[in-house]
């Protein structure tokens, strides 16, 4: 690998990863077309740069994304961490809802059908998806880890947990990794549920640490600038007077870019990198993209150290932020904390 990044450990015994992973959704699902053979690309560069966590799940194109990135990880298998999640599916008849399912025989159907899309013998870090409140969450982690013992799964995460519930799951069995939004625009994780990842000794894996590309500049309205199927038409923040307002905060982003000779991204991913510092508990953030040349943007953000002015700076952002980052909040952890 040439210029290769750092590696951190997930949790106290999880696998050891690139600082930086890479979202694979949209490579299947999510955010409109996409090219196969520019995603294949971009899976390969990623790697050649030190990113070893790939992160997918069922839901993604139900379940295309996880055969879609079936032969990069067949070809690759010894040197990547692949990481795919169970819990949330949507009806072909309805593609605005959601359903969300913790209890343990779906579980095991759903681990033994991501077993064969992904074409291997364990999954190495196993998420549950979003929660289910109404199945107990130590029966959920307890089906878990009962998939660990029998070799299915080697490490276990959450996603958009509360503290609470990340508390008790780590009473059944280690959770190596928490994932959930966290970025220059959504920081509700960091009263609760950051103290008590860094108290248990687990990592934090933001995902959409760019904002869904809103930080990077590259769209202001979705209703008007995306594509008719992008599910960020669907949220309040990235439509009308939201959108608006929102894109006015990106004003002290393009001060430091230009500062440091970078682009939005690159200051919105070392932002959410140096939370590691911050914080004091490993950050993995997952920048999703399409493109290899992206990747080699996102990886070198890696690489940018901001300094306390530069913070001062863009730590109001997020406290102005209009919209919601999901039209319904009760299936994020901040609306359940």
């Amino acid at each position: 690998m040439t210029d290769s990044i750092p590696t951190v450990r997930l949790g106290e015994d999880g696998p050891q990863v690139g600082v930086q992973g890479l979202g694979c959704m949209g490579m299947s699902f999510g955010y409109g077309p996409a090219d196969a053979e520019a995603s294949r690309a971009t899976l390969e560069r990623a790697l050649e740069l030190g990113v070893t966590l790939y992160d997918t799940a069922d839901m993604y194109g139900s379940g295309e994304n996880e055969r879609f990135l079936a032969p990069f990880f067949k070809a690759h298998r010894d040197e990547v961490v692949i990481a795919t999640k169970f819990a949330l599916s949507i009806p072909p008849d309805d593609p605005t809802k959601r359903i969300i399912r913790n209890d343990p025989p779906y579980i095991r159907q759903a681990v033994e059908a991501s077993l064969q899309r992904l074409e291997v013998d364990v999954i190495d870090l196993y998420y549950m998806h979003r929660r289910d409140v109404n199945v107990p969450i130590e029966e959920t982690v307890g089906t878990m880890a009962e998939l660990v013992r029998e070799g299915k799964v080697k490490h276990l995460g959450l996603s958009e947990v509360t503290a609470d519930e990340l508390r008790a799951a780590q009473a059944v069995h280690p959770i190596a990794a928490v994932q959930s939004e966290w970025s220059l625009f959504s920081r509700d994780i960091e009263p609760k549920v950051v103290p008590a990842a860094r108290e248990l000794g687990v990592a934090l894996v933001p995902y959409s640490p760019l904002g869904r590309g809103f930080l990077t500049g590259g769209f202001v309205r979705a209703d008007q600038d995306l594509t008719e199927g992008d599910t960020r038409r669907m949220i309040p923040r990235f439509t009308g007077d939201n959108a608006e307002a929102n894109a006015a905060l990106l004003e002290p982003v393009r001060a430091v870019a230009q500062a440091h000779g970078a682009s939005l991204g690159q200051i919105a991913l070392a932002w959410v990198q140096q939370r590691a510092a911050v914080h004091g508990l490993p950050v993995v953030p997952i920048p999703g993209t399409r493109k290899p040349t992206r990747v080699e943007e996102n990886v070198a953000a890696t690489r940018i150290t901001l300094t306390e002015e530069e913070l001062a700076l863009l730590e109001p952002i997020a406290g102005q932020v209009a919209g919601n980052r999901y039209a319904d909040m009760s299936f994020a952890s901040a609306g359940r904390e």
